[in-house]
């Protein structure tokens, strides 16, 4: 479901992804049509309680509920219109039945049933069928305890209050203010309020004595036997432990706390609740308060300047010089681009030997001078590879860069990095989110000698990559005593300063991807225009610094982004490219009905899954674009960076792409 197939006369692709809420972590999307039903093939909670049991331990199992399952779900190409795959509830339910009776007979006391869509807007359309389905489940289950995360239940309270539970989760790193409401609601039951204090999102050490101040508060209004102490969500959002890392410095150390750590200060701060007199459990009540006065203390410290230069900002720095029509006439004759030009979105594959070469530089088993001729090798390769191919606007293939993120983090001032702070993106990918610590600046240029190189050795237009200054904020592990707008300005001018010393080098085309614009948008629609009213300028400062000349290009993926429309034609990018062809080129209908002029890039074909399409494909999906798309709109390209592939299909992907887009000229003249 996640990669496709495409071997033995088998050709399947893969399955929609998309991300989990509003975190870096993906899921693979379920499809359901009415046709759909269900069994129990496979019972993994109970497999692991049973496996837990048998070494002397009691947990508490934990399954996504069924209303979340089936809200995240699709209806299949083949499904009738205005099918909703809620309706499925009552086919679904015998299974869950199955799955906790099985669990209670095994000796599961209570099981977590996580149904993060309750703090969505749209749950509210769901309150029949919580009924329904907790009404069904709760007599044949072990004590369920509702968890939800990331974000507030608002009035969704009002009947998730009702539902025959045993306890509740809340999350109160996120929605702290929520405590009051909930404890009114669920005081006059005998639901029991599971505290979410210490936050399952991010890298900093708690604070124990606000997060006590919340306790306290349920513990006087219910009673300590209805209260739990917990992390805020799942820990898949954290490195596992500080222990592994041997380069922060004592005071760094000092500052964070990862999953291992969470998993402590859960129990100090239940302890202290609880009034535990532990000696132990004393000190490290005092040792936090040290700890965060140490922190409060640094934060005191900025860097003068670039406080300034964002206050500074000005609404001309956030606008191109011309109109998109005037730019488009400049930048054609600038890059000589054909009808339906060809591009890829950046990386192209890191191969093994690429990995090595990084490895040896940081254990200094070669030298600088060294790496840097490795990579020019590298770089050229690519060059010549893209050239050979016949794409048109050609990449350098990012071979410098491990991750897209943490690149440029280490090349920025105010980041800091761990050695093994690996958090789960999908499957077996995982990534090190770089930890922003203080003001965000840029000491130099960070990618302009690359681009340069690469430009020098081909006649084509070359294309420079950037990382956008929201997406860094959204996959970095942020400050929490300055605002996200703050910090995500100061990547924007840092980042302007690199796409305007690209342009002088003589670059003439530069993407800044925002992958993640989406998917910060907060959870609840009426906290939307907050957000994009520092998120949209941010882009805008990190690109509006350059002529007319120069062609500024963005990525989206996995952005479901219909909803907030306008919003992407506000950022006015010469040329946007998007991921379309795991979500059915749905999103395609959007851009005619909000009449979208600039260029644009739908990817067509899923670099996700080695799956190679044919040229046949990519030719009915250039097709079916021009449905919603005038031609001289289209750019062809995949769906997202390359750098996850191998070289053979690779190649072979490509060679079908511009063959298609050959074909598209010819037949659109």
């Amino acid at each position: 479901m996640g990669r496709g197939r495409q071997a033995d006369g088998v050709d399947v692709p893969a399955s929609e992804m998309k991300k989990w809420f509003d975190s870096n972590y993906h899921f693979v999307v379920p499809e359901f049509s009415e046709e759909t039903d269900f069994k129990l093939v496979f019972n993994k909670a109970l497999e692991e309680f049973t496996e837990a049991k048998n070494i002397g331990v009691t947990t508490r199992p934990v399954v996504l509920g069924p209303v979340t399952f089936l809200a995240l779900g699709k209806a299949t190409k083949d499904a009738k219109a205005g099918f909703r795959p809620v309706s499925l509830l009552p086919k679904l339910l015998p299974v869950y039945k199955q799955l906790l009776a099985d669990l209670k007979a095994a000796g599961a006391e209570s099981v977590q049933i996580d149904e993060p869509i309750l703090v969505l807007d749209v749950a509210a359309t769901y309150e029949k069928e919580f009924i329904t389905a907790y009404s069904e489940l709760a007599p044949v289950s072990p004590k369920l305890v509702l968890a939800t995360y990331y974000g507030r239940l608002d009035s969704n309270l009002t009947f998730v209050a009702k539902l025959p539970i045993a306890g509740l989760h809340i999350d109160l790193d996120r929605a702290p203010a929520q405590l009051d409401q909930v404890i009114a609601a669920v005081k006059p039951s005998n639901i029991i309020l599971s505290l979410g204090v210490v936050s399952g999102r991010n890298i900093w050490k708690s604070d124990f004595q606000a997060a006590l101040k919340l306790g306290q508060k349920a513990v006087e209004a219910i009673g300590a036997e209805r209260v739990i102490i917990a992390t805020s969500s799942s820990l898949l959002h954290t490195p596992v432990t500080l222990a592994a890392e041997k380069k922060l410095t004592p005071e760094q150390q000092d500052w964070f706390s990862f999953a291992l750590e969470k998993a402590s200060e859960v129990s100090t701060i239940a302890s202290v609740l609880s009034g535990s007199q532990d000696a132990k459990v004393t000190e490290a009540l005092e040792a936090n308060k040290v700890s965060i006065a140490k922190r409060r203390e640094f934060e005191r410290t900025s860097d003068d300047a670039v406080r300034k230069r964002v206050a500074a900002i000005t609404p001309e720095m956030l606008e191109r010089k011309s109109p998109f029509a005037v730019r488009k006439e400049i930048q054609v004759k600038q890059l000589g681009l054909p009808k339906f030009p060809t591009t890829t979105i950046g990386s192209f594959p890191q191969t093994q030997e690429i990995r090595t070469a990084r490895a040896k530089l940081g254990k200094k088993e070669i030298t600088e001078e060294e790496y840097k001729t490795f990579i020019k090798k590298e770089i050229e390769s690519v060059v010549r590879i893209q050239e050979k191919i016949g794409l048109d606007l050609l990449v350098h293939g990012e071979p410098e860069r491990n991750d897209m993120v943490q690149y440029f983090g280490e090349r920025l001032h105010g980041f800091v990095f761990t050695q093994n702070g690996w958090v789960q993106s999908y499957g077996s990918r995982y990534v090190r989110p770089p930890i922003i610590v203080s003001d965000v600046s840029r000491p130099g240029p960070i990618t302009v000698e690359w681009s340069s190189y690469a430009q020098s050795v081909t006649q084509k237009p070359m294309k420079g990559m950037l990382t956008g200054p929201v997406t860094i904020l959204n996959w970095s592990f942020p400050r929490a005593d300055v605002s996200r707008e703050i910090q995500c300005k100061q990547l924007a001018l840092a980042l302007r300063d690199e796409v305007v010393d690209l342009e002088k080098a003589g670059i003439k085309a530069v993407q800044v991807d925002e992958p993640a614009l989406r998917e910060g948008l907060p959870l609840r629609k009426p906290d939307w225009d907050a957000y994009l009213s520092w998120a949209l300028p941010s882009f805008k400062i990190a690109t509006a610094g350059v002529t007319d000349a120069l062609q500024t290009h963005s990525h989206f993926c996995y952005s479901d982004f219909g909803d907030i429309f306008p919003s992407i034609q506000a950022l006015d990018a010469d040329v946007i490219s998007i991921e379309a062809s795991k979500s059915d080129m749905k999103l395609l209908s959007t851009f005619k009905q909000y009449g979208y002029s600039n260029q644009i890039g739908p990817g067509v074909y899923d670099i996700h899954s080695p799956r190679v399409p044919s040229e046949q494909e990519i030719k009915d999906r250039i097709k079916a674009m021009l449905e919603f798309l005038s031609p001289d709109q289209l750019f062809i390209n995949p769906d997202c960076g390359l750098k996850t592939r191998a070289w053979k299909e690779t190649e072979a992907s490509l060679i079908n792409l511009v063959n298609a887009a050959r074909w598209a000229r010819q037949t659109y003249q």
